[in-house]
C-alpha cells in the first residue's frame, strides 16, 4: 500500500514539474565506479599502470593504460592504440574526451589509450626537456637533446610491451604530443614515419630548433618519395605575436611555424600523406590542447 502511494506521489510530482512520469526502475542505469573514500586518492576507472623501464638509460618510466568499453565484451576484437606524451595531464583528459564523443552514438573508433609518463623520481619539466627535444639547446646545456634515445625507448620497449599484453591492431597506432611533445612527434615523423600510422602534433615548439627541423624535413624529402602517415596539426590563434594584446605570445610565432611546416609537407606531394592543419580560434598555448585532442581524434580515428 505504501509503495503504491509513493509511486502515485512520484508520478504526480513529475507531472507537476512537466517531467516524464517514468517509474524509477525503468530509468537507464550505468555502472559508476565507487571511489575508495576516507581521503584516499581518486582513481581513474578501467585504467592500469605498468612499470616499463629503459634498459639503455636505466631510467624508470611508467605507462598508463585505459581500455575501451567493449574490450572485455569482444575478446576477438583488436584495437588501434593512441600513445600520448605528458601523461600526467593528457591521459585523463583524453580518456574522458573519447567517452564523451561517443556518448550519443559513435563519433570516434574505440582505442587503447597509452599514457607516457615522465621519468620516475624526476621533475616533469626536466624529464620532458631531455626526452622530447632533438638537440642540446646550448653548448653547455646537457638537459636537452635526448629525443633520439627516447624515440628508441618507445620503439624497442613501450610498443612491444603494449603489443604483447593487449589486443592491438599492429597496422594502426597514433602518436599524440603537445608543445615539446609535438616536437618529439615531428622528429619521429621525419626520421621513422612508419613507427606510427598517425600523428597528432599540437602546437609543436619548432622555435626550439627551427633550423634543425628544416634540415630534417629537407633531408627526408631528398631521400624519400613518400611519407606514409596521416597527420593532424593544430595550434591556437593566440600562439603568435601581436604587440599590445596580452592574449598573444610575447615572443615566438608558433602559428607561422606551424603553417611553414604544413606548407613544406604539402609541397612535397607525398602520395600517401594525409594532412590536415587547423588554427583554433580564441585559444592560446595553455588552453588549446583539449580542442586539439578532440579534433585530432575525429580526423585520425573516425567511427567506422
Amino acid at each position: 500500500m505504501l509503495r503504491r502511494v509513493l509511486s502515485t506521489l512520484v508520478i504526480t510530482l513529475a507531472a507537476g514539474f512537466g517531467l516524464a512520469a517514468i517509474p524509477a526502475k525503468a530509468q537507464p542505469q550505468s555502472a559508476v565506479k565507487v571511489q575508495a573514500g576516507d581521503g584516499r586518492p581518486y582513481e581513474i576507472a578501467d585504467s592500469e599502470v605498468w612499470d616499463v623501464p629503459d634498459p639503455v638509460s636505466r631510467r624508470g618510466y611508467q605507462v598508463f593504460v585505459a581500455l575501451p568499453p567493449s574490450y572485455a565484451k569482444e575478446p576477438q576484437r583488436t584495437y588501434p592504440v593512441l600513445y600520448v606524451t605528458d601523461a600526467d595531464y593528457a591521459f585523463p583528459i583524453l580518456r574522458q574526451i573519447s567517452r564523451r564523443l561517443n556518448g550519443e552514438g559513435p563519433k570516434v573508433e574505440e582505442f587503447i589509450l597509452v599514457g607516457l609518463s615522465y621519468a620516475n623520481g624526476e621533475d616533469g619539466a626536466a624529464s620532458r626537456r631531455r626526452d622530447y627535444t632533438p638537440t642540446p639547446k646550448g653548448a653547455d646545456d646537457d638537459t636537452h637533446g635526448k629525443a633520439g634515445a627516447y624515440q628508441a625507448y618507445l620503439r624497442n620497449q613501450v610498443k612491444p610491451f603494449i603489443a604483447q599484453r593487449y589486443r592491438t591492431d599492429p597496422a594502426r597506432s597514433v602518436f599524440l604530443g603537445h608543445s615539446y611533445g609535438g616536437l618529439l612527434g615531428a622528429q619521429i615523423l621525419l626520421t621513422e614515419p612508419t613507427m606510427f600510422s598517425g600523428y597528432i602534433l599540437g602546437s609543436p615548439s619548432f622555435w626550439f630548433a627551427r633550423e634543425h627541423y628544416r634540415e630534417l624535413e629537407s633531408g627526408y624529402a631528398a631521400r624519400s618519395k613518400d611519407l606514409p602517415a596521416k597527420v593532424f596539426l593544430y595550434v591556437g590563434e593566440y600562439e603568435t605575436v601581436r604587440k599590445g594584446d596580452p592574449r598573444f605570445n610575447r615572443t615566438g610565432d608558433m602559428v607561422g611555424d606551424n603553417r611553414a611546416f604544413e606548407k613544406a609537407l604539402k609541397e612535397r606531394k607525398y602520395p600517401n600523406l594525409g594532412l590536415k592543419s587547423v588554427v583554433l580560434n580564441d585559444e592560446d598555448h595553455l588552453t588549446v590542447a583539449p580542442r586539439g585532442f578532440t579534433q585530432g581524434l575525429r580526423y585520425l580515428l573516425p567511427s567506422r
